[in-house]
């Protein structure tokens, strides 16, 4: 048997209360007040979801800029929204559709990704996959690192004599 989602019973709740309170204390204006106010709240969420989806438009499916920082971003329990804003892209998805958990991955460049598992659209947990560097690119690093002894560029004019 599934949790049971509280919030999708709580929420209406709470807005029948404040609209029976505001009935009560102040007639119609005050019903008028707190349901503008609601429809506000709604808008201003329903905007965020539509300026989030439409900058991740933008971008290909499943990319981010850096799959280490978004690691470091992430937090147990944010929601599925809150990361497309994080990484401004859809995530590609890689569990069955239509069923959880959903997994989502985001790949940056240099081909490290980040597996995020949500249940419920919550964030339960994420891995970050490096990929292993031979050791052929670990040699070409180090011949292109520049010698501790190396003069810095424009430091030239230190070395010369005073005039």
């Amino acid at each position: 048997m599934a949790p049971m989602n509280f919030g999708k019973v709580l929420v209406p709740l709470v807005g029948i209360v404040l609209i029976a309170g505001a009935w009560r204390s102040y007639g119609w204006a005050g019903v008028a007040l707190v349901a503008g106010a609601m429809v506000m709240f709604v808008l201003l969420h329903l905007n965020r979801a539509i300026q989030v989806l439409k900058r991740a438009a933008d971008r290909p499916i499943g990319t981010v800029a850096s799959a280490v920082m978004l690691n470091a971003k992430l937090k147990p329990k944010a929601n599925l929204l809150h990361v497309v804003a994080l990484t401004r892209a859809i995530g590609e998805l890689r569990s069955p559709k239509d069923t959880q958990p959903e997994v989502f991955r985001w790949t940056d460049a240099g081909g490290s990704w980040v597996d995020a598992t949500f249940v419920n659209g919550k964030l339960t947990e994420w891995k970050l996959v490096r990929p292993e560097s031979t050791e052929e690119e670990g040699a070409a690093i180090e011949a292109d690192a520049p010698a501790s002894d190396a003069v810095k560029p424009g430091a030239t004019d230190a070395l010369r004599p005073p005039v």
